[in-house]
C-alpha cells in the first residue's frame, strides 16, 4: 500500500522484542493451544438483529422461517403460519424442479402488490430490466455491448410500466458498505468477479432491491477499475455511492416511497444484506426488520436472489439468459481467479498517487467557509452543531456524591438493549421529537439527514434518546418506540417529553433494564443522552463493559441487581418512586447501595444493589460530575 519505507523499522522493533516471525512448535510455552480443523469451517452470515447471531449460510432460509413464527417476546416476529414464506418467490421465466424454488406465491407466504404503473418516481434497484424501469443517464460507455452509465449515482432508475409485489423475506437493500471488510481486497475483487460471472449469465437484481457500493477508500474503486471489474458491479446496480460509512450506520438512503408504504402498511418483515459489522434493530433502515451481515460477494449474490428465503447451497439464485437455473457455485470465483487479479490491489504506486493527491481529489473541502480565532464561533442558527451544556455552572470545586431520592422511572427495558436502542443511529422520522424540532427550526423533512450526522446537536440527540422505533418500554405493554408513562399524572407521552416534565418538576429519574444492557457499538451518546434527560442511575441485571464505563464517565450511576433479582421478580411496573441510599456517605468501588421502592399502594421494599463504579479513578470521575469536568479542572489547575 505504498508504505514500504516503514517496514525496516517495524521489522527491527519486532526482532528486538523477540516477536518477529512465526514461532515453530515448542518455541513458545502457550497457556492454551487451540486446534482448528479447517474442514469444519463453514460459510456464514449473521443476523437478523445482532452481529453475533451466527447462521450457517445454507441455514438462513430455515432460520428466517423459524424466527417468523416465534413470538415477539422470544425474539421472533410473531407471524402466523400463513405469513411464513416456506418457498422462494417465483421467477416468471423459470419453474425450478424441487428445492422449494419457483413455486407459486400461494405456498410462499403472503405477497402484496406495489403499483408502479405510470409512476415517474425514482426506484432504488439496479440492473437493466427494461420492463420495470429505464436508466436516467447521459454519459454512456459500452461493456460487452451493454450500456454502462458514466455517472455514479445510485437510486435513479425509474419505473415506466408494470407493477411488482413485496413479501416477507424480500431483500430491499443490498449494500457493499465501508465497515471492516472493504479493507480486504480479496473479498472486494471476489465481489467484482462474481458480478462479472453473473452479468455473463444474464442475471440482474430485481428492481425492488436497492444496491450500492461504498468502500472505505478510493483505492478500492481504483483497483476494481484497473481489474476491469467495476463495470460489472455497476451493471448490477452497485454504483459508487461515496467513501465512508453508509448503510452500516443507517445512511442507506430512502427506499422507494411506494415500496416502503406497502411494507409498513402490511407489517412486512423485509431484509437488508450488507457487508458491515453492525445490524441492530432499526439501524440499517427503520422499515427493514431483518438485517444480515455477510461478505461482499455474498451481498451481491443475495442482491441477485432478491430474498433471504433461499438455501444458497442448493437453490438457484436466478435464471440465466439461456433459461436455465443459475446456482451460487456457477458464479462463485475461485481462489486462483482472485489471485490472478490481486496484482491490481497490490500496486504501491496506485496508493501513493491516491493518498498524496487527497486534497486535489476533494475540492469541496476547500469550498467550506471556516472561521479563524482561538475559540470556535458557535452559530446559534445551526441545526447541526450547537454548544452543549456539559459545563454550565462549572466551578473549580468538584461536587459531592449524594443519595438519589424520589426518582421516577423513565423506562423499563428488557434484555439485549443495545446502544442503538438507547441512541438511534439511523434516519429521523418527522413525527418524533427530533423531527418536530427540526421542522420548528425550518428544516424540511427531505433535509433531516440522520441522527449520526446531527450528533453535534445535543438538542437532536436528547430527543433521539430511547427513541428507536423498535425499542419496547415495558411500562407501556405492546408498544414500540420511545413512549412512556408520566407519573403521577398517568399520561402516556414520549420519553423525551416525560423527561423534560420531570426536570421542570425537579424530579430525578432512573432507567431499568435486563441482561446485556448497552451491548453493541461503544457510542458515547448512549450515555450522554440519558444524562441530559436527567437520568441519575441505570439499574440492570448486568452491563456491557464499555457502556458501563461510559455511564460513569458522564456522571450516571450504573447499578446491578444482586442475588438473581430483576424488575420482574420485584414486580416493578414504573409507577413507583425510587430512592438510592448509601451514596452520600462516600463512594467506594463495587460497594452496596440500597434501593428503596415506594409503591403506589403505600408499600415500601428495600433491595440491595451493587454499584458498578469499579475503580478509584472512576470514583473521582463520578464525584467531579463526569470525565469532562474532571479533565477541565485538571487542565486549569496545571495552567
Amino acid at each position: 500500500t505504498g508504505r514500504g519505507d516503514i517496514v525496516p523499522a517495524v521489522k527491527a522493533y519486532y526482532e528486538a522484542q523477540g516477536m518477529y516471525g512465526m514461532p515453530k512448535k515448542g518455541q513458545i510455552d502457550y497457556t492454551d493451544v487451540v486446534e482448528l480443523d479447517l474442514s469444519t469451517v463453514k460459510p456464514a452470515v449473521s443476523g437478523p438483529r445482532r452481529p453475533h447471531d451466527r447462521i450457517d449460510l445454507p441455514s438462513i432460509k430455515a432460520r428466517f422461517a423459524e424466527l417468523m413464527g416465534k413470538p415477539v417476546a422470544e425474539g421472533g416476529y410473531g407471524k402466523s403460519a400463513d405469513d411464513i414464506p416456506h418457498m422462494c418467490p417465483k421467477e416468471p421465466a423459470y419453474d425450478a424442479p424441487g428445492g422449494g424454488y419457483g413455486k407459486s406465491t400461494e405456498t410462499g407466504g403472503k405477497r402484496f402488490p406495489v403499483n408502479l404503473a405510470g409512476t415517474d418516481e425514482p426506484l432504488t434497484g439496479g440492473g437493466s430490466q427494461e420492463d420495470y424501469y429505464w436508466m436516467a443517464r447521459t454519459e454512456v460507455e459500452m461493456v460487452d455491448d451493454h450500456p454502462r452509465p458514466g455517472v455514479a449515482q445510485p437510486g435513479v432508475q425509474r419505473a415506466t410500466k408494470g407493477s411488482m409485489d413485496v413479501g416477507h423475506g424480500d431483500v430491499l437493500i443490498s449494500a457493499i458498505t465501508s465497515c471492516t471488510n472493504t479493507s480486504n481486497p480479496g473479498v472486494l475483487l471476489g465481489a467484482g468477479l462474481l458480478a462479472k460471472k453473473a452479468v455473463e449469465k444474464g442475471l440482474k437484481p430485481h428492481p425492488r432491491v436497492k444496491t450500492s457500493l461504498a468502500p472505505g477508500s478510493r483505492a478500492v474503486t481504483q483497483y476494481l477499475e484497473n481489474a476491469g471489474l467495476l463495470p460489472y458491479l455497476e451493471r448490477l446496480g452497485f454504483y459508487l455511492a461515496g467513501y465512508g460509512c453508509t448503510t452500516c450506520i443507517g445512511n442507506s438512503g430512502p427506499l422507494d416511497s411506494k415500496i416502503e408504504e406497502t411494507v409498513n402498511k402490511n407489517d412486512l418483515v423485509v431484509a437488508a444484506v450488507l457487508s458491515g459489522n453492525r445490524n441492530f434493530e432499526a439501524r440499517i433502515h427503520q422499515s427493514i426488520k431483518a438485517n444480515f451481515l455477510m461478505s461482499p460477494p455474498v451481498v451481491v449474490a443475495f442482491g441477485l436472489a432478491g430474498t433471504v428465503n433461499i438455501d444458497m447451497s442448493k437453490d438457484p439464485i436466478g435464471t440465466g439468459k439461456d433459461g436455465k437455473p443459475v446456482y451460487l457455485k456457477d458464479i462463485w470465483p475461485s481462489q486462483k481467479e482472485i489471485a490472478d487479479v490481486m496484482k491490481y490491489a497490490t500496486d504501491p504506486e496506485m496508493y501513493k498517487r491516491l493518498f498524496s493527491a487527497f486534497k486535489e481529489g476533494n475540492p469541496m473541502w476547500d469550498e467550506i467557509p471556516a472561521s479563524v480565532g482561538s475559540t470556535y464561533r458557535w452559530d446559534e442558527k445551526s441545526t447541526y452543531v450547537r454548544l452543549p451544556p456539559y459545563f454550565e455552572g462549572f466551578t473549580m470545586t468538584s461536587g459531592k456524591a449524594v443519595d438519589v431520592k424520589g426518582a421516577r422511572v423513565l423506562g423499563i427495558f428488557g434484555d439485549s438493549i443495545t446502544t442503538d436502542h438507547i441512541s438511534p443511529a439511523g434516519g429521523i422520522r418527522a413525527t418524533t421529537p427530533a423531527g418536530k424540532y427540526l421542522q420548528e427550526h425550518g428544516v424540511a423533512v427531505a433535509d433531516f439527514n440522520t441522527y449520526g450526522a446531527r450528533r453535534g446537536n445535543h438538542e437532536i440527540m436528547m430527543r433521539g434518546t430511547f427513541a428507536n422505533v423498535r425499542i419496547k418500554n415495558l411500562m407501556v405493554p405492546g408498544s414500540e418506540g420511545g413512549v412512556t408513562i408520566h407519573y403521577p399524572s398517568g399520561k402516556q407521552t414520549t420519553i423525551y417529553e416525560a423527561a423534560m416534565q420531570y426536570q421542570k418538576e425537579g424530579v430525578p429519574s432512573v432507567v431499568f433494564g435486563g441482561d446485556e444492557y448497552g451491548q453493541g457499538s461503544s457510542r458515547d451518546w448512549a450515555a450522554k443522552g440519558p444524562q441530559l434527560l436527567g437520568v441519575k442511575a441505570v439499574i440492570v441485571r448486568n452491563f456491557e463493559r464499555i457502556h458501563r464505563a461510559n455511564l460513569v464517565f458522564i456522571g450516571v450511576l450504573p447499578l446491578e441487581f444482586k442475588d438473581g433479582a430483576s424488575v420482574q421478580s420485584l414486580k416493578i411496573d414504573g409507577s413507583e418512586t425510587i430512592d438510592l441510599l448509601g451514596i452520600g456517605n462516600g463512594i467506594k468501588p463495587m460497594q452496596d447501595v440500597t434501593m428503596v421502592i415506594h409503591r403506589k399502594n403505600g408499600q415500601t421494599d428495600k433491595v440491595p444493589l451493587k454499584l458498578r463504579i469499579d475503580t478509584p479513578i472512576e470514583v473521582d470521575y463520578y464525584q467531579h460530575g463526569g470525565i469532562l469536568p474532571y479533565v477541565l479542572r485538571e487542565l486549569l489547575a496545571a495552567a
